[in-house]
Parts: structure tokens; sequence; C-alpha cells
């Protein structure tokens, strides 16, 4: 059975959050971190701060789009979750 995941980074040297989705989540911080992401480039070091599953592309894909409109404060409340997997 396939998995994915939402997840977001954080850069405390920009104080930025980036809101992403994909199945292999520490692949993906290793490409945010060395400079293989267009929008992260230059903006690191990332640290992995809020993962959530899904067992479907689609419903991965609904919950990325809804964390991208938030601001921030809701971001750092979010993190405290106990739907935050990084939490558990």
């Amino acid at each position: 059975m396939e998995e994915f995941y939402v997840y977001i980074i954080h850069s405390q040297q920009k104080e930025v959050f980036y809101k992403g989705y994909t199945q292999y989540p520490e692949k993906r911080l290793f490409e945010h971190n060395n400079g293989m992401s267009r929008y992260t480039k230059g903006k690191g070091p990332w640290k992995l701060v809020y993962l959530e599953m899904f067992k479907t592309k689609r419903e991965a894909l609904i919950r990325e789009r809804q964390l991208k409109k938030v601001n921030p404060k809701y971001l750092r409340w979010l993190i405290q979750q106990d739907c935050n997997l990084l939490k558990k």
C-alpha cells in the first residue's frame, strides 16, 4: 500500500515555512537542503517540523493546498498538535 505525506519544513535562517507532499519525506528533505528544489534553494538549512500521512495522493494534495493558504501563526499551532507524526 502506498502512503503519501504532507510535510512542513522550516528555515530558521530566513524564518520561512515551506509546505509540500511526497512519498519519501527523508529524501525530499535532502533535496530541499541540497539546492534541488527551486523555491527552497538558498533559503536553508531546512528542518522537517510537520508530517501527516494520507492513503491517497488526492487526499495529500487537498491537504497541501489547504496548508498553503494558512498563516504562519496557524502553522506554528499545527506543528504542536497530535496529528503531527513527528510528535509521536
